[in-house]
């Protein structure tokens, strides 16, 4: 762990930052992902032999992968699977399939775990939730198709010129049917968290096309209730949250997640409640008029609607990308702008103390901008970059264009911290494009400017003040990176870290923010239309928990390095790699974002990094790629209509200069009954909720406070389900729907998770940038770092680690719920979390497997710690690299990222520190004041039982 470990750091080895874990992606959401391949047909390639890496263990059949080709082995079936019991509950084993919601093929019943890893999937948990025995014959068909939204007379999904309207009915079939499980006899299996969310059956004919992309994918926005209750004593009835987890963007870069683009600038939306024109609206009055699915009114069609200017002739209606796709984006005229479109720009406040130096966070940063300008969004040719660096002083640098002649960068010296005077403004922000070769010369002289600091002095909040003022009158990013406490002018900041009060009910305080001016100061900036990234490296107290405040009020994020240093070729590496992927991403400016409804149900609260400008319009200066938003919604009025319609809008300015609007719109059914409430609920939407509430509360008011939160919301569903519809007898189980057998689970790991557990260990700059990741992470990246992904690899199934042969994806091996029981003493298991990933060697692992993997032969000269696997020329450490590179894959999983987690080679045997550090990863197992799972379960059935 080298020095960094006894900074403050001690009894606990720095945990990696980083902003993005990994979950395996829905699978029948077209995620571009590894499809299951059938039985026998796993990549055998010719050359591979079953490695036998324990010795007769594997014929006993006790390894933690024993049963992944097919049918269990006797005594050996994985935790949870359903052995002896053919279905749960009295499911069929054989359930009827639904139409996938979304439109989206039909690759899975909800409810049957995904055939993992490319083999079939163990016997269904639990049937396609909703599924209803299909009548058979022509009325099997009929009822197919309208499950998929193909409106009586539009056979094959061909729009017609004039979908036929039909009146609001009678929904030709039930919605989501609840089976109840019992969680103590049926033990929950990772394997459930990977299933896809209830789907959501709208009646036949909602949508004014046939598209199957009419209602939103939940990559984008997901609801907690996929069954909406009509009145707010039924939702109050239930315990269940009613929120929408909003993630904009599935990527990085527009050109991995593409969406229709509507050019014509015609934008037609409601005269009464501004929502755009959308599937879910009707067309009155021989198609002349819309009515607005939010609030009813009536609207004419513009006349552009049906005509296109440019070659001047009458196009198909039923075309649009508007009236077809939930998820577009409008480019928008004149009116959608206050000014002209501001260019992107980016102000480096570089860090030169003498930590800064020291540790080569300088001379990588400078050289990692370097190499990537050419990444740097600039298709507009307007982009800028400006740069200061700070100690004790301010540092500004005037960059000359590449015409200048005998062309320098001046170096211009500011002292008085009290009120820091631009020089020269208009040179200090330059054109990538005209300065280009000055930039990079100055990037390379950069790091020799200050080779010798010996200042431990840091004016940060000064610079902070002299940058906003710089950039403001454009908008931008301010781009913090710094090793160093704030030590000197304007939010000063004291070493407050207090070891005696960590693990106690004072904890709380020092999660809060020491200084005023942090929160007061970044408002200003989201006025300014500044927005704030924080890369903060140190081995020394930083305060995490001020400092996050800038990035949190104005749409950045922070990325925390603990005990960083260049020396090690992993933390350079990891965090050039990272920088240069922050650089190279497509941001919105000066974006705005707000949520429309239909009537009766109202946006109450907004959890995420931004400001809220009014009651309900969100404000970010930069509007980010890979952070999702949770907005809470009241019914204030009883709803009446079979079906409602939430619309997301964010208007930006993107990185080319281009106004544009998308517009993300979800249509869910409604219900009177609390059973279709319960069967439609998405458990990876509820626990995303109760994490930002979580956190919320644990910045107010304290880890005690957050950790009762999630006990007490987890007791009041049980017990609501019990009470309500399990007819309050339980006999000696605790019964709870199949779709949300995996929130006890969840919630157990949320309370165990580095930001919210009970420990005297945890550094409090650890648990603040952990609480920043769990208020910013998209769905899927939030629930592996909430509930990591184990796998085992020393007996991994033929064709895990080599690409699939339909889909050329690499195929992981099935994850294992997080238990030491899973583990024998002679295997390998990859441990990951999304920020960090172990690789667990066991104490009896055979001189073959440390050979094919490590190229050491005796355990004792494994190193142990940060480490790069060494690519040796084996089958069987080419699928090793395979499986922990795929295990990092965020594209595959619909989400934007550029974390790199750190791995660690943790030895059974060996260091004490980390293989605790990897075995707090194990949420099921008993650690540091907390419950294993089964403890857990029990202390909640005698909660329930009461």
């Amino acid at each position: 762990m080298s020095g960094a470990s006894n900074d403050g750091y001690g009894q606990y080895p720095p945990q990696q930052p980083g902003d993005h874990q990994q979950q395996p992606p829905y699978p029948d959401q077209a995620y571009d992902n590894a499809a299951p391949v059938a039985p026998g047909h796993a990549a055998d390639h010719g050359r591979k032999k079953k490695r036998q890496y324990a010795a007769s263990a594997f014929d006993v059949g006790v390894g933690g992968n024993v049963v992944a080709g097919g049918q269990p082995v006797p005594g050996a079936a994985p935790y949870g699977a359903p052995a002896a019991v053919p279905a749960y509950g009295g499911y069929p084993a054989q359930p009827e399939v639904q139409p996938a919601a979304y439109g989206a093929q039909p690759a899975q019943p909800y409810g049957q775990p995904a055939a993992v890893g490319g083999y079939q999937a163990p016997d269904p948990y639990y049937p396609s939730a909703g599924a209803v025995p299909a009548p058979g014959g022509v009325a099997g068909l009929t009822a197919g198709f309208q499950g998929m939204n193909l409106g009586a007379g539009a056979p094959g999904g061909i729009p017609q010129q004039q979908p036929q309207q039909l009146p609001p009915q009678a929904r030709a079939g039930p919605l989501n049917q609840l089976y109840p499980t019992d969680l103590l006899n049926q033990p929950f299996n990772v394997s459930e968290l990977d299933l896809p969310p209830p789907p959501i059956i709208l009646p036949p004919n909602a949508s004014v096309t046939p598209s199957p992309d009419a209602n939103c994918l939940p990559k984008y926005v997901r609801s907690t209730l996929n069954a909406v209750p009509t009145t707010h004593s039924l939702l109050k009835k239930s315990k269940l949250p009613f929120s929408l987890v909003i993630q904009p963007y599935a990527a990085l870069h527009d050109l991995d997640d593409p969406v229709p683009v509507v050019q014509d600038q015609v934008i037609s939306r409601c005269r009464r409640c501004r929502s755009y024109i959308n599937p879910f609206v009707t067309f009155l009055d021989h198609g002349h008029r819309w009515r607005c699915n939010m609030c009813n009114l009536t609207n004419d069609v513009p006349q552009a609607f049906d005509w296109d200017a440019a070659a001047q002739k009458s196009v198909d209606r039923w075309q649009r990308h508007e009236l077809n796709h939930a998820v577009v984006e409008f480019v928008a005229p004149q009116e959608y702008m206050v000014r002209p479109p501001q260019p992107l720009v980016y102000l480096f406040l570089f860090d030169v103390s003498y930590a800064s130096v020291s540790s080569g966070l300088l001379a990588t940063a400078a050289r990692t901008i370097e190499a990537s300008l050419d990444r740097i969004p600039n298709a507009d040719r307007r982009t800028r970059l400006g740069f200061m660096a700070v100690d004790s002083s301010l540092y500004y640098f005037s960059v000359p264009k590449d015409t200048d002649e005998n062309g320098e960068t001046s170096m211009l010296v500011v002292s008085d911290l009290d009120e820091p005077f631009l020089p020269v403004p208009g040179e200090l922000l330059v054109p990538l494009t005209e300065s280009r070769q000055s930039i990079e010369n100055f990037l390379t002289k950069l790091p020799k400017m200050f080779e010798h600091n010996q200042d431990n002095g840091s004016c940060m909040g000064s610079a902070l003040r002299a940058g906003d003022k710089l950039i403001s009158p454009l908008g931008g990013k301010l781009v913090v990176l710094s090793a160093s406490l704030p030590n000197v002018g304007h939010g000063k900041l004291t070493m407050r870290e207090d070891k005696k009060l960590l693990g106690t009910s004072k904890e709380g305080s020092l999660l809060q923010t020491a200084a005023t001016f942090y929160k007061s100061f970044a408002v200003e900036c989201s006025k300014n239309q500044v927005s704030i990234d924080m890369f903060l490296f140190s081995s020394q107290y930083q305060d995490v928990a001020s400092l996050s405040n800038l990035p949190r009020y104005t749409g950045g994020q922070t990325w925390f390095y603990p005990g960083w240093n260049a020396g090690r070729a992993e933390d350079a590496i990891k965090f050039a790699s990272e920088f240069r992927d922050y650089l190279s991403s497509e941001i919105g400016l000066e974006a705005v974002l707000r949520v429309r409804a239909t009537t009766g149900l109202r946006m109450s609260t907004f959890y995420g990094n931004f400001f809220t400008r009014s009651s309900d319009l969100c404000a970010f200066p930069a509007f980010p790629r890979d952070q999702c938003y949770v907005v809470e919604v009241a019914i204030d009025e009883n709803l009446t209509k079979d079906v409602v319609c939430m619309q997301t809008a964010v208007l930006h300015t993107t990185c080319n200069g281009e106004r544009r609007i998308r517009v993300m719109t979800l249509a869910l059914p409604t219900t009177t009954n609390l059973a279709d409430v319960y069967a439609s609920a998405d458990q990876a939407a509820i626990t995303t909720y109760y994490t930002h509430k979580a956190v919320e509360r644990a910045l107010g008011s304290g880890l005690d406070s957050a950790r009762d939160l999630l006990q007490k919301t987890i007791t009041d569903l049980l017990q609501t389900f019990k009470k309500e519809l399990a007819g309050g007898s339980m006999g000696g189980g605790l019964q709870f729907p199949s779709n949300l057998r995996g929130l006890p689970a969840l919630f157990l790991g949320l309370m165990k998770h580095v930001g919210l557990r009970k420990s005297a260990q945890i550094p409090s700059d650890l648990r603040s940038a952990a609480l920043c990741l769990l208020s910013t992470l998209p769905v899927p990246l939030l629930m592996q770092y909430i509930y990591p992904r184990l796998y085992s690899l020393h007996d991994m199934p033929d064709n895990a680690g080599i690409p699939d042969p339909e889909t050329s994806q690499i195929v992981l091996p099935p994850p294992l719920n997080l238990s030491s029981e899973k583990f024998v003493p002679y295997g390998l298991y990859l441990i990951d979390d999304g920020q960090t990933q172990f690789l667990w060697v066991g104490r009896e692992a055979v001189p073959q497997l440390l050979v094919d993997v490590f190229d050491v032969a005796d355990r004792t000269q494994l190193q142990v710690g940060k480490a790069t696997l060494k690519e040796l020329d084996n089958d069987f450490n080419e699928r090793v690299r395979a499986v922990i590179q795929k295990s990092r894959d965020h594209k595959s999983k619909g989400v934007g990222s550029i974390i790199v987690p750190h791995l660690y080679i943790v030895r059974e045997d060996g260091e004490p520190s980390l293989k605790l550090w990897a075995q707090t990863l194990l949420v099921e197992d008993r650690a540091d004041q907390g419950l294993s799972y089964v403890q857990w379960m029990g202390s909640l059935r005698e909660k329930v039982v009461q």
